[in-house]
């Protein structure tokens, strides 16, 4: 019996002395330097050149703009569905959109049919989405302001129905 409460001892020690994990409705804790709520003229251009580092990085294959509009964390996803009705995720890192792009990316799409229009579909503090209608596609950005930069941290595309 006693080999057994020891480690239960020590379990309720540690419990206490770890810090525990926060959902988003728990309070934060006070940030140093709060964002303002509404975002400024500054940062909707700033949202917007970064969209824009993203896209045209891509049709002119520019590595290096690419990874500017980037997190290196970023996770680029899309739902693949066949014929037969199964669905698959499609999954891309930061890496794999930059070499991708260095490759020459969208370099082989026409310049006529390099579609570049960008939304700011809302913000808020240091949090914004973006919608992104390509040539072929429409990409869905959450674009958060990271070290005092806006950066792309997740996109969700879709392609264009293809053709009857």
């Amino acid at each position: 019996m006693r080999a057994f409460l020891i480690p239960l001892a020590a379990a309720a020690l540690l419990a206490h002395a770890l810090p525990v994990s926060r959902c988003h409705a728990q309070a934060a804790p006070a940030r140093a330097a709060a964002l303002p709520v509404t975002i400024t003229a500054a940062d909707s251009a700033a949202i917007r050149a970064t969209a824009l580092d993203y896209i045209e990085g891509w049709y002119a294959g520019d590595g290096d703009r690419m990874a500017r509009a980037l997190h290196p964390e970023l996770a680029k996803r899309n739902v693949a569905t066949d014929a037969q009705g199964h669905s698959r995720l499609i999954q891309m890192s930061a890496m794999s959109l930059v070499n991708g792009t260095r490759a020459g990316g969208g370099s082989r799409i026409p310049e006529a049919e390099r579609t570049r229009e960008v939304r700011i579909l809302d913000a808020f503090a240091g949090a914004a989405s973006v919608r992104v209608r390509a040539a072929t596609w429409v990409d869905y950005m959450h674009v958060a302001k990271y070290n005092g930069r806006w950066v792309i941290v997740n996109v969700l595309w879709e392609n264009d129905p293809p053709n009857p």
